[in-house]
């Protein structure tokens, strides 16, 4: 069975896109994002998008002198596509996620949101990807994932951002859990749990209490938001 993982991600304000900077603009959105990249010139690359504005008529602006001009190339209705030209190297969240050798499969905009799909070797892999992500944009939501299964249907997986948890809070979990406190029957009660970390029963209370509320509120935002 392939350990394969498909990722959909949103990013909000994504730095260095063009794309979701159009559908900012316009409070539109954006669909069939291509590009492709001239054998004469393998530094630039040209991208088109399917830009839908929330107002008809309303076009994307050039936000400062350093953006890629757009050239507006085809219409439908109240849709446009437009092309734009740019070098290779800007740091935009597609060319990060293709730098661990994961080609972007899909890309969409709405308002200031980017949404990016791709496959991931496995969970370490996209690990890797994410939290590369992470230290370059400020908000990153995993939307859904998905692992294929040896018959060939779909797995639902949750991504829980350990980061979220501060380093007592994951000591607590961990020693926890080493020691059997979440087994049934347990091998180790909280004051045991406590006496190893050299805190109180109280405090290991609040500690185990915070650290799983986060988690449980990455599992039910998860199945909740139907992702």
């Amino acid at each position: 069975m392939t350990s394969g993982i498909r990722a959909e991600i949103r990013i909000d304000d994504p730095p260095s896109c063009t794309v979701a900077d159009a559908a900012a603009d316009t409070s539109g959105t954006v669909h069939s994002v291509s590009k492709s990249v001239d054998p004469g010139a393998p530094d630039r690359v040209a991208e088109e998008f399917l830009l839908e504005p929330g107002e008809p008529g309303d076009a994307p602006d050039r936000r400062d002198d350093g953006d890629p001009e757009l050239t507006e190339i085809f219409s439908y209705g109240s849709s446009s596509v437009y092309r734009f030209g740019r070098e290779l190297g800007r740091g935009c969240p597609c060319e990060i996620v293709e730098g661990f050798d994961c080609p972007v499969v899909d890309v969409r905009a709405n308002g200031s949101s980017l949404y990016i799909t791709f496959h991931a070797p496995d969970m370490q892999g996209l690990q890797a990807i994410i939290g590369e992500l992470q230290q370059q944009c400020s908000t990153i939501d995993v939307q859904r994932l998905l692992q294929s299964q040896q018959d060939h249907s779909e797995q639902n997986l949750v991504f829980v951002d350990r980061s979220t948890l501060t380093a007592r809070q994951l000591e607590v979990l961990e020693t926890a859990h080493r020691m059997g406190y979440f087994e049934h029957p347990k091998r180790a009660n909280a004051g045991e749990v406590a006496d190893e970390l050299g805190i109180t029963g109280t405090t290991f209370t609040e500690h185990l209490a915070a650290a799983q509320t986060k988690l449980l509120d990455a599992i039910l935002d998860h199945d909740g938001g139907g992702r």
